[in-house]
């Protein structure tokens, strides 16, 4: 189950639903206020194991939290941001050349 950061439009949790992934987002769980590393524990508490954040300084602040969880994988996306119908469709042609695929106890770049 992966999760969103409060960085990444909630419009996302269905088009990644169409994709097949479960997902949730932080501030709809009442998390948007925890600081990364707590973000991490609680989620993998919970079961996710995949974070989707626009955040580029979440590798930093995070690499204690996935040696301590080194099955939970961070997605930083690399997407303009843009008005949601714009997003959506750079989200959609980037996951289709290249879907993301976590690694667990990684922080990954996607788009490539």
């Amino acid at each position: 189950m992966w999760l969103l950061d409060a960085n990444m439009d909630v419009h996302l949790l269905a088009l990644l639903q169409q994709f097949g992934q479960k997902t949730e987002a932080t501030t709809k769980r009442g998390w948007a206020a925890l600081n990364n590393g707590d973000l991490v524990s609680i989620a993998v508490k919970e079961g996710f194991t995949c974070l989707l954040t626009q955040d580029r300084l979440f590798a930093d602040a995070a690499a204690r939290a996935l040696k301590a969880h080194p099955k939970f994988a961070v997605v930083v996306v690399h997407l303009p941001q843009r008005l949601w119908p714009q997003y959506q469709e750079s989200f959609k042609a980037a996951w289709l050349k290249s879907p993301i695929s976590p690694t667990p106890g990684k922080v990954i770049h996607w788009p490539d």
